[in-house]
């Protein structure tokens, strides 16, 4: 069988391609290695429990957001749970900081915790730039521009405020921090650096000032929780693109992608699959191994970042019984003498939600925990058990859990993630923001110029479900543009 599209991987960027080219009536074809769809947003079952593979948190469902956009646009429903609060931050000096949806309350909360200097202005204007960039993102989906097509779209669409978003291109947090006068506040600068990492994967002195205020406002827009585990979150989309006569294959890690007079033959270990055309939904690194065409690979060599540039994660679940009922269900945990082996400096956990019975049975927690790994390649964590105890008696000390609530730990290295999902490295959270790209000089979404396309956590705009679900649309976008 030819399909109209060979979409290869399933992360939540291909999904939302998918089901795009679906809702269109295009014959889709899903090739996903592992035996879970989902990528780094889904959920996996391990001794009756359900465990997130990736992330945690779920945005992007408010008014000019990606994910609102393509759940109205196909009719798709997924179950969510609103979280508000949405987070906790427990920072060096002891203090636990709320980080209120409420624009209002979150700035008295950081005037609060920071002191009253400036915070105001600076909140106020991170929101003002985060509104801005949301409503451009789903404007422009010709963007990054790279043909005659893109330019006409995009200038036909292009507003004054959009155009007023382009001098932050060349401006980063440090910059704005500068100019509040914000920089000599050392527990807010750190505060904001670890915020950034887990949002725009790098520093305020890198990160821009459109993608870094758009990442530290995101827990002022709705974040949710989904109850059964993000695997609740894909399956609707599985449940579409199937009934719409598309169709999603397990177990097929692609091997190459070649052009032929008619469209392209897609390679597993397998078999083939013949396509008129094809969306990568896996990292360039990744993608590029599958091309044979030197063209393509010189056009996607100058995107490639190494493995001192990207960003692993060592991750554990923890089954817990006993613990008292959560109200915030994801915490930051600052640890500024550097965990061992790895030397990062905060925590992420998440908690399932305290009626959430499909992840684990009633009086039974699961704790999706998550660190950051700097250049996974070279960082060999060879004693897991002495970095799992440094992040357990973190949390124990901040009273996010006890010791003998413990009922079950397991974790896992970069190592880990290369088996699991084949991303280069064991990378993951996407490429990390730096100051010498802009972003219309990340890769857009076209490969080959021809019918091959790309989605996904390394190429604009980046990180998160929302971002690699605006990847998706762009991608789709591109396709339907040049073809259709």
């Amino acid at each position: 069988m030819k399909y109209d599209v060979v979409i290869i991987g399933s992360g939540f960027g291909s999904l939302t391609a998918a089901a795009l080219l679906a809702n269109r009536g295009l014959k889709i074809c899903v090739l996903e290695q592992a035996k879970y769809p989902g990528g780094s947003a889904s959920s996996y079952k391990r001794k009756g429990y359900w465990f997130e593979t990736g992330a945690t948190t779920l945005v992007g469902l408010d008014q000019h957001m990606p994910l609102r956009s393509v759940l109205d646009y196909t009719g798709i429903k997924v179950p969510l749970v609103r979280l508000e609060p949405p987070m906790q931050v427990h920072l060096p000096n002891g203090e636990v900081l709320t980080r209120y949806g409420n624009l209002e309350i979150w700035i008295k909360e950081a005037e609060r915790v920071f002191g009253p200097h400036r915070q105001r202005e600076f909140w106020e204007h991170c929101y003002r730039i985060s509104q801005s960039v949301w409503r451009t993102s789903t404007r422009q989906l010709s963007f990054p521009l790279s043909n005659a097509k893109d330019f006409f779209f995009s200038a036909l669409r292009a507003t004054p405020g959009q155009v007023m978003l382009l001098p932050g291109a060349f401006r980063n947090m440090e910059d704005v921090l500068r100019k509040h006068n914000l920089l000599q506040n050392k527990l807010f600068v750190d505060f904001v650096n670890e915020q950034l990492l887990i949002t725009a994967q790098n520093y305020l002195h890198e990160v821009n000032e459109l993608f870094g205020a758009t990442a530290l406002c995101y827990t002022l827009y709705s974040n949710y929780y989904v109850p059964g585990g993000l695997i609740n979150l894909v399956k609707p989309f599985i449940e579409f693109i199937t009934s719409a006569g598309s169709e999603i294959k397990y177990g097929q890690e692609v091997g190459s992608v070649k052009p032929t007079a008619e469209g392209y033959l897609i390679r597993t270990g397998k078999g083939g699959f013949e396509s008129n055309f094809v969306i990568a939904g896996i990292p360039l690194n990744n993608t590029l191994q599958l091309f044979d065409d030197k063209k393509v690979q010189r056009r996607l060599q100058r995107y490639l970042l190494p493995s001192e540039q990207l960003n692993g994660a060592f991750s554990m679940g923890l089954i817990l019984k006993g613990e008292e009922a959560k109200q915030v269900l994801h915490h930051q945990v600052h640890i500024p003498e550097g965990l061992p082996i790895i030397g990062s400096k905060s925590i992420f956990i998440s908690f399932s939600h305290a009626t959430d019975t499909f992840r684990a049975p009633a009086g039974e927690v699961i704790a999706s925990i998550s660190t950051h790994v700097r250049h996974p390649q070279q960082t060999l964590i060879e004693n897991k058990s002495e970095l799992e105890q440094a992040i357990l008696d973190g949390l124990i000390k901040h009273g996010l859990i006890r010791q003998e609530n413990i009922l079950s730990v397991q974790s896992a290295t970069p190592g880990a993630w290369i088996s699991w999902t084949r991303r280069a490295y064991g990378a993951v959270g996407g490429y990390p923001q730096y100051r010498h790209m802009k972003p219309w000089q990340l890769k857009d979404a076209r490969l080959d110029h021809r019918g091959a396309y790309i989605c996904g956590d390394t190429v604009y705009p980046g990180q998160g479900i929302a971002g690699v679900c605006l990847s998706g649309m762009i991608a789709v976008n591109k396709l339907v543009q040049d073809h259709f």
